[in-house]
């Protein structure tokens, strides 16, 4: 048995979930989120819990069991308490602004870079523009979205400038040693 897929989902107070078939819609104070599932895996609900049960013991089906569990549980999060991205933004002269919803980073090239805000995606600006916010309800659309700012301008190994995400260690290298003995 899957150790992940095997745990049920608890619905929090205040949180609404309908399974038709394979589409489940989730409800929650946040917003709603609605997602269909691979055809074979079978969710259920058992009281205030929801169970995702597999057909058989087949590789494929074991593999689909832990997804489906983990994304409708990402999905209940969502709902309830969000999800946010924290981006760094390294080097003399860049920043980043915000304009409406949309974010506007000037990193070092001759242009602005405007990057839209996508349905369900708030961008927060901090720290004087050094510091960008990204946040949602949907995991994979915060995460693929902070990948693409961070995509913009990625952080280079000899100055470190660029886009991070806070935390982000960046190996640094030496650059040209043998100019200096000169």
């Amino acid at each position: 048995m899957s150790r992940i897929g095997k745990q049920p989902i608890v619905i929090p107070a205040g949180g609404e979930i309908k399974i038709d078939g394979n589409r489940v819609s989730v409800k929650g104070p946040k917003g709603r989120l609605e997602r269909e599932f691979h055809p074979e895996m079978i969710i259920e609900r058992d009281g205030d819990d929801v169970v995702v049960r597999r057909p058989s013991d087949e590789k494929r089906h074991r593999a689909l069991h832990g997804l489906t569990r983990s994304l409708l549980a990402n999905m209940v999060d969502g709902v309830h308490e969000g999800y946010s991205k924290t981006l760094d933004v390294v080097g003399t002269g860049y920043r980043a602004e915000q304009e409406g919803k949309d974010l506007v980073l000037n990193v070092g090239f001759s242009h602005p870079v405007n990057i839209p805000a996508p349905d369900g995606i708030e961008f927060a600006v901090e720290e004087r523009g050094k510091r960008v916010i990204v946040s949602g309800i949907d995991k994979e659309l915060v995460g693929q979205v902070a990948v693409n700012i961070r995509r913009v301008r990625p952080p280079e190994p000899y100055k470190g400038k660029g886009i991070r995400y806070l935390g982000e260690h960046i190996t640094m290298k030496a650059g040209k040693a043998g100019k200096a003995r000169a």
